[in-house]
């Protein structure tokens, strides 16, 4: 049943990314009931306090468990029931209205800290999430897993995967045993005072003319690149055409013609859409007919 819906979360987070964990919750000791035209509130709704209780805190809604991030009650006319989210998933108890189960990135289980026995299989420590690759030293690669059956994924140049968000991220940000910037992009920043260091100083890769290193605050390299077409000069810290910057005017010879690179550099205009004027339509009525009477002599 949940097949679908944890396809479509999983695959929401990986294309938009995640959003806010939501705030904590708080301990529930609500009487029970709830009247037909309930007020709308903004107020999260509390768990169910001893993790198996007997009572609804209202009459109809989803309640999340006070002790396991992935249980939750649904609750049916003041009538209770159990619930479980698919392995990997945890209750969204954001909403009483609501049935969801989401990605634990996305909700904050820190105060509901249990989870249901794992259920793994190959390369997925659960049946469903975002899992990082088994090799501690492969950084940029992870598993999406859905039903157990999972899809290796490649984060884009420069990025590591962050198992703290489940998404693609800056090594720094990452801060992974293994994955640091300098171990992944073979860089150290140069050593500067605080004034360069506010400024996060732009330095030339040494192995490629399209790409340079920002240091943040002077100690964190992040790699960045130009354009098509474009290297990055040294002398200027900005990203120029190629051809123009003496140390590497022939970087793109055997990946680009002369002509290919004039046409980036000398783009042509778009051409203009011609607007044409309004044209009236013509009237469909016919001239009246005028009749003349006959003079009689």
């Amino acid at each position: 049943m949940f097949t679908s819906i944890v396809f479509k979360i999983l695959t929401l987070s990986l294309a938009f990314g995640l959003v806010l964990a939501q705030a904590p919750n708080q301990s529930f000791r609500r009487k029970p009931g709830r009247t037909k035209n309930r007020a709308t509130t903004t107020e999260k709704p509390q768990p169910i306090g001893d993790g198996e209780s007997s009572d609804c805190p209202e009459t109809f809604g989803y309640f999340a468990d006070a002790e396991q991030c992935d249980k939750y009650y649904a609750c049916n006319d003041g009538v209770i029931t159990e619930k479980l989210c698919p392995d990997g998933m945890v209750f969204n108890d954001y909403s009483i209205d609501q049935e969801k189960c989401d990605l634990p990135f996305n909700i904050d289980c820190t105060k509901r800290s249990k989870l249901q026995t794992p259920i793994p299989s190959l390369h997925c420590i659960r049946q469903n999430g975002y899992f990082g690759h088994e090799e501690k030293n492969v950084c940029d690669k992870f598993y999406y897993c859905v039903d157990g059956m999972f899809n290796m994924i490649t984060c884009p140049a420069g990025l590591v995967f962050n198992p703290k968000t489940g998404i693609c991220t800056w090594p720094d940000e990452a801060g992974k045993k293994g994955c640091s910037s300098e171990e992944i992009f073979q860089f150290t920043c140069p050593k500067v005072n605080e004034t360069e260091a506010a400024t996060h100083p732009r330095y030339a890769d040494p192995e490629d003319c399209q790409y340079f290193y920002v240091c943040i605050n002077g100690e964190i390299p992040r790699r960045n690149g130009c354009k098509l077409g474009q290297a990055f000069d040294d002398a200027t810290k900005r990203c120029e055409w190629a051809r123009k910057i003496p140390e590497c005017a022939d970087w793109y010879k055997d990946r680009l013609t002369d002509a290919q690179l004039d046409e980036l550099e000398n783009p042509k205009p778009p051409p203009t859409a011609r607007v044409k004027g309004v044209q009236r339509r013509k009237s469909s009525k016919k001239p009246a007919r005028v009749e003349v009477d006959e003079i009689d002599e």
